[in-house]
């Protein structure tokens, strides 16, 4: 579909062209013609590009499965205790 309407695009572009050239070799004023025409082109193609160019607007499956997540390894479970020392309790870590 997309390689079909960029020869359409392109074969109507060269058709243009081919109808709009002057048959003579003459340099006059347009009066603006060409810019006009440039601007205008720009302008198309813009709004052609912002709406073909980018498909559809949400995410579908991709093309590949995501596994599950990996288990992360926290290092070892510790908690705070208190102890009785010599001088008197006192907060330990105690890891298991």
């Amino acid at each position: 579909m997309r390689k079909t309407l960029t020869t359409i695009a392109a074969a109507a572009t060269i058709a243009v062209a081919a109808i709009a050239a002057p048959t003579d070799a003459n340099a006059r004023n347009r009066g603006g013609a060409i810019a006009a025409g440039i601007i205008g082109g720009l302008a198309l193609g813009a709004i052609a590009a912002g709406a073909y160019g980018y498909g559809p607007y949400y995410y579908g499956p991709g093309p590949y499965y995501y596994g599950p997540a990996p288990a992360y390894y926290y290092g070892p479970r510790c908690y705070w205790r208190k102890v009785w020392t010599d001088w008197g309790w006192r907060r330990v870590r105690a890891c298991y």
